[in-house]
């Protein structure tokens, strides 16, 4: 049976009660799990103004986690480019590649990563999406030395040419990324209803480029795994409800009876869905899951969130992960 790549997205989540420094150690020693078990890279992902993620500055927390880690691959999964300057970004992760050569991805999202009051704050335009093309040539051109504004180079960044990846939840990344020659990663894990679709546009009119003579498919699922498929249910049921908790109370406290209330909302409803595709059970459940995922999608590469809300147990399904799909 062939290897199936598996990497982790991680948010370095914030859990109710606990502190963002504790989320960040979490987010060492879960990454420190990869590589021991081979996965092939690990991305966090920019989000703002929401108290239960802490990988926001996310340049700064790679650079914090590619000195704990040695050989696996790190990146963002993804900067929000609208939120920043191509030259900007360019000089952060030319500086990672500097550190740490051969190891630095960088993905690149065309949403903002927040609501539209954080985005006032973020001193960006709501119009900037529509830049997002030419923003991602213009940074591609600063990573190979080629700058596209005349007089302009990023230094660092300049030549490092760090590989870049498109990530998205529709048509359009797909199209973007095959027209030009990127790998493109699917956010699946909370927005899967495009994603036959995409990864069939995406195949179908690939070009060739200079980075990727073939496309590369990556699809992004949750797991929960494992030594019992009860134990994987329990945690599955509670990161459920913190989620919702989380995005459909936006983190405030609430009694169990009201947090029951609110799981049989509408809303609620609408979170789970996002999540459908989740493998939950013991080591050979979800590696079942994970394969029949790729098979289904096409994906080349599966990225999966470690979803339950306690570190042993997104150590272990790591761990399952890496004997029963990685080395398997």
């Amino acid at each position: 049976m062939t290897a199936l790549p598996i990497s982790m997205l991680d948010l370095a989540t914030v859990k109710p009660g606990r502190t963002v420094a504790e989320a960040l150690s979490e987010s060492v020693q879960l990454t420190q799990a990869a590589e021991e078990q081979g996965f092939t890279r690990v991305w966090f992902a920019e989000h703002h103004n929401m108290p239960g993620i802490a990988s926001s500055a996310t340049a700064v927390l790679l650079a914090h986690v590619a000195t704990q880690t040695s050989t696996i691959r790190l990146g963002s999964g993804g900067v929000m480019l609208p939120n920043h300057s191509p030259l900007v970004i360019a000089e952060q992760f030319g500086t990672l590649a500097e550190l740490h050569p051969g190891r630095i991805d960088l993905g690149l999202g065309r949403a903002p990563g927040t609501d539209q009051r954080t985005l006032q704050a973020l001193r960006r335009s709501p119009d900037a999406a529509e830049d997002f093309p030419q923003d991602v040539l213009e940074l591609q051109g600063y990573l190979r030395g080629e700058s596209r504004l005349h007089g302009v180079d990023a230094y660092p960044g300049k030549g490092t040419d760090v590989p870049l990846h498109i990530l998205g939840s529709s048509a359009f990344g797909a199209q973007l990324a095959a027209r030009l020659g990127l790998p493109y990663a699917f956010a699946s894990h909370f927005a899967p209803d495009m994603l036959e679709h995409a990864a069939r546009i995406y195949r179908e009119t690939f070009e060739p480029s200079e980075q990727l003579a073939e496309p590369h498919f990556m699809a992004a699922m949750n797991v929960v795994a494992a030594d019992t498929e009860e134990h994987a249910r329990v945690e599955y049921e509670h990161a459920l409800r913190l989620r919702v908790q989380m995005l459909v109370g936006r983190g405030r406290d609430y009694t169990d009876q009201e947090l029951d209330l609110l799981m049989d909302s509408p809303a609620a409803a609408q979170v789970i869905r996002m999540v459908r595709h989740t493998a939950v059970g013991t080591g050979e459940q979800a590696a079942a899951h994970v394969r029949d995922f790729a098979a289904q999608s096409g994906a080349d590469e599966v990225m999966v969130t470690a979803m339950a809300p306690s570190l042993t147990v997104r150590r272990r399904t790591v761990e399952l992960l890496g004997e029963h799909v990685v080395r398997s």
